[in-house]
């Protein structure tokens, strides 16, 4: 099973597709992502977002704040910018 990510920003979708986990940092800590996750939300602070794809490969994103929503095997993403 995997999850169903999306990380945007306000002008571009920056990176959509199916990962085995996810990292990123909030408010209240680090925080990992995996198949089955109980529901949240999360407040994103500046930092790097980390997307582990099927494939192996972990992609990893610089942002700045956004929030951070997991459900059903969902994790969406939105961020402020991405470099």
């Amino acid at each position: 099973m995997t999850l169903k990510v999306e990380l945007v920003s306000p002008t571009q979708r920056v990176w959509s597709g199916e990962a085995t986990s996810v990292s990123a940092r909030t408010v209240e800590g680090d925080i990992g992502v995996l198949t089955d996750h109980s529901p949240l939300f999360g407040v994103l602070v500046d930092g790097q977002v980390v997307i582990h794809g099927t494939n192996g490969d972990a992609t990893e994103f610089k942002v700045s704040g956004g929030f951070l929503s997991v459900a059903n095997n969902r994790v969406s993403i939105l961020t402020e910018s991405v470099n």
